[in-house]
């Protein structure tokens, strides 16, 4: 999940500046598990366990939430605006910085997923044990994830240089390499979208499970009972069913809480909305049309 959501984020910068930006994110995430959600994470388990599932239900929602908000544009439901539009070497290091700050935010409620799950794995184990396993399995996390998307991006440049190499099979590949690679990107974006539901959706579906409601879980996993049995794909089939709830979920949930934040006259698109109703007036006074 947060290899697909990680792309999208360096999107439409200048090749040099890829990889540094994915340094500047990765070293975020890093500080965000070894700062705060691993210390976090140990101290609730010793002391307030009960904490965990309802902190972790608050990510999901506002993974929801983003993902939600993002669909809700691209079919329209919510006005798209013209500045994403604008690549971003047009738009300054200031936009650099606020991709680095959104990138580093959305991870640090993927990596309180990785953790908490790694914690559950180690629970009855010491706290010293349990503390090492966590910085282990954070580090470890953090280089991986990081390293196959800084070569995810970096592969049509890979490509390029294949391409003057003076091997027939190489060329062939770099081409493929130059052409395939921004169609992949662009896929990965969308996934990455939808990952953003499905990951937060999941969070809420088990979340809510654990918090003593089951029959919502129940059903899902009913339903995936019903396809479990299908020979040689019934684990795929299953957990698609299980990621299909999920997203379905985490849409519904996302997209209520984007109408929240609309109807809130201090939320995070009041601006917009005055800047949209000024657009909407000024096209009318110019086309003719009353208000």
């Amino acid at each position: 999940d947060d290899t697909a959501v990680t792309p999208r984020y360096v999107t439409g910068f200048k090749p040099e500046r890829e990889l540094p930006i994915i340094r500047k994110i990765a070293i975020g995430s890093m500080r965000n598990k070894l700062l705060f959600i691993v210390p976090v994470a140990l101290l609730l388990s010793v002391y307030a366990p009960w904490a965990l599932t309802p902190l972790l239900m608050i990510g999901g929602t506002y993974l929801a939430y983003e993902g939600a908000e993002k669909i809700l544009e691209k079919v329209g439901i919510l006005k798209h605006h013209e500045e994403q539009d604008i690549p971003v070497i047009e738009q300054g290091p200031e936009q650099e910085k606020k991709m680095i700050s959104g990138a580093v935010r959305t991870d640090f409620i993927l990596s309180a997923e990785i953790m908490v799950i790694a914690l559950n794995e180690v629970a009855q184990e010491p706290l010293l044990r349990r503390t090492v396993v966590m910085i282990v399995v954070a580090i470890a996390i953090t280089i991986m994830v990081y390293g196959v998307v800084g070569l995810i991006v970096k592969m049509d440049d890979i490509g390029l240089s294949l391409t003057q190499r003076g091997s027939g099979t190489a060329q062939k590949i770099g081409h493929g390499l130059v052409k395939g690679m921004p169609k992949l990107l662009s896929a990965l974006s969308t996934i990455g979208v939808v990952a953003m539901l499905w990951v937060g959706g999941h969070i809420l579906l088990v979340g809510v499970d654990e918090l003593g409601w089951h029959g919502l879980y129940g059903f899902v996993h009913w339903l995936e009972d019903g396809v479990a049995d299908v020979v040689g794909v019934g684990g795929f089939l299953a957990w698609l069913v299980n990621t299909i709830a999920s997203a379905i979920i985490g849409l519904i949930v996302g997209a209520v809480v984007v109408g929240i934040l609309h109807l809130l006259p201090f939320g995070p698109f009041a601006g917009k909305k005055g800047e949209n109703e000024e657009h909407d007036h000024a096209g009318a006074h110019e086309s003719g049309t009353p208000d």
